[in-house]
Protein backbone atom coordinates (compact mmCIF):
# COMPACT_ATOMS: atom_id res chain seq x y z
CA UNK A 1 0.00 0.00 0.00
CA UNK A 2 1.32 3.56 -1.52
CA UNK A 3 0.34 5.63 1.38
CA UNK A 4 0.18 9.50 -0.22
CA UNK A 5 -0.75 12.71 1.93
CA UNK A 6 -2.80 15.33 -0.02
CA UNK A 7 -1.84 19.01 0.53
CA UNK A 8 -3.95 22.07 -0.92
CA UNK A 9 -3.89 25.71 -1.15
CA UNK A 10 -5.68 29.35 -2.04
CA UNK A 11 -4.16 32.16 -1.42
CA UNK A 12 -6.82 35.41 -1.11
CA UNK A 13 -10.12 36.13 0.11
CA UNK A 14 -11.35 36.63 -3.09
CA UNK A 15 -11.24 32.45 -3.91
CA UNK A 16 -13.58 30.13 -2.36
CA UNK A 17 -13.35 27.38 0.11
CA UNK A 18 -14.59 25.25 -2.50
CA UNK A 19 -11.24 25.92 -4.13
CA UNK A 20 -9.64 24.08 -1.45
CA UNK A 21 -12.45 20.96 -1.84
CA UNK A 22 -11.61 20.70 -5.50
CA UNK A 23 -8.25 20.70 -5.47
CA UNK A 24 -8.67 17.93 -3.05
CA UNK A 25 -11.05 16.14 -5.14
CA UNK A 26 -9.10 16.37 -7.92
CA UNK A 27 -5.83 14.51 -6.28
CA UNK A 28 -8.09 12.25 -4.70
CA UNK A 29 -8.80 10.59 -8.22
CA UNK A 30 -5.62 10.70 -9.08
CA UNK A 31 -4.57 8.83 -6.37
CA UNK A 32 -7.26 6.51 -6.73
CA UNK A 33 -5.98 5.84 -10.50
CA UNK A 34 -2.87 5.50 -9.18
CA UNK A 35 -4.11 2.45 -6.63
CA UNK A 36 -2.02 4.83 -3.89
CA UNK A 37 -3.98 5.10 -0.52
CA UNK A 38 -4.38 8.67 1.31
CA UNK A 39 -4.25 8.65 4.21
CA UNK A 40 -5.00 12.41 5.15
CA UNK A 41 -5.18 15.71 3.61
CA UNK A 42 -3.93 19.02 4.46
CA UNK A 43 -4.62 22.34 3.52
CA UNK A 44 -4.65 26.20 3.89
CA UNK A 45 -6.67 29.01 3.65
CA UNK A 46 -6.66 32.40 2.21
CA UNK A 47 -2.94 31.90 3.10
CA UNK A 48 -0.15 33.30 1.16
CA UNK A 49 2.27 30.88 -0.80
CA UNK A 50 5.09 33.02 -0.21
CA UNK A 51 5.46 32.12 3.04
CA UNK A 52 6.62 28.74 4.73
CA UNK A 53 4.70 29.16 8.39
CA UNK A 54 1.74 27.50 7.27
CA UNK A 55 0.16 25.15 9.39
CA UNK A 56 -0.93 23.08 7.13
CA UNK A 57 2.17 23.11 5.39
CA UNK A 58 4.38 22.03 8.60
CA UNK A 59 2.02 19.36 9.19
CA UNK A 60 1.94 17.73 5.97
CA UNK A 61 6.16 18.18 6.62
CA UNK A 62 5.94 16.74 9.79
CA UNK A 63 3.83 13.70 9.08
CA UNK A 64 6.30 13.26 6.10
CA UNK A 65 9.69 13.41 8.62
CA UNK A 66 7.50 10.84 10.89
CA UNK A 67 7.68 8.35 7.87
CA UNK A 68 4.12 8.03 7.70
CA UNK A 69 3.64 8.90 4.12
CA UNK A 70 5.42 8.14 1.12
CA UNK A 71 4.01 10.69 -1.61
CA UNK A 72 2.76 13.75 -1.18
CA UNK A 73 -0.07 14.55 -4.00
CA UNK A 74 -0.57 18.07 -4.81
CA UNK A 75 -2.00 20.39 -7.92
CA UNK A 76 0.68 22.00 -8.55
CA UNK A 77 3.90 23.30 -7.04
CA UNK A 78 3.23 26.27 -6.71
CA UNK A 79 0.63 25.06 -3.86
CA UNK A 80 3.37 24.18 -2.29
CA UNK A 81 5.04 27.75 -2.10
CA UNK A 82 5.45 30.61 -4.94
CA UNK A 83 9.12 31.01 -4.16
CA UNK A 84 11.16 28.34 -6.09
CA UNK A 85 14.42 28.34 -3.38
CA UNK A 86 11.53 27.77 -0.94
CA UNK A 87 9.93 24.54 -2.99
CA UNK A 88 13.36 23.24 -3.12
CA UNK A 89 14.05 23.55 0.61
CA UNK A 90 10.79 21.79 0.74
CA UNK A 91 11.46 19.43 -2.03
CA UNK A 92 15.29 18.34 -0.11
CA UNK A 93 13.11 17.92 3.67
CA UNK A 94 10.42 15.80 1.90
CA UNK A 95 13.18 13.54 -0.77
CA UNK A 96 15.75 13.28 2.38
CA UNK A 97 12.30 11.41 4.56
CA UNK A 98 12.39 9.49 1.12
CA UNK A 99 8.65 10.55 -0.03
CA UNK A 100 8.40 11.94 -3.40
CA UNK A 101 6.27 15.17 -4.81
CA UNK A 102 3.97 14.61 -7.21
CA UNK A 103 1.78 17.14 -9.05
CA UNK A 104 -1.15 17.05 -11.06
CA UNK A 105 0.41 20.36 -13.53
CA UNK A 106 3.65 19.08 -13.43
CA UNK A 107 3.76 15.62 -13.18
Amino acid sequence: MTRAAIYARYSSDRQRDASLEDQMRVCQDRAEREGWTVTTCFGDRAISGASLLRKGLQDLIAEATAGRIEIVLTEALDRLNRDQADVATIYKQLSFAGVRIVTLSEG
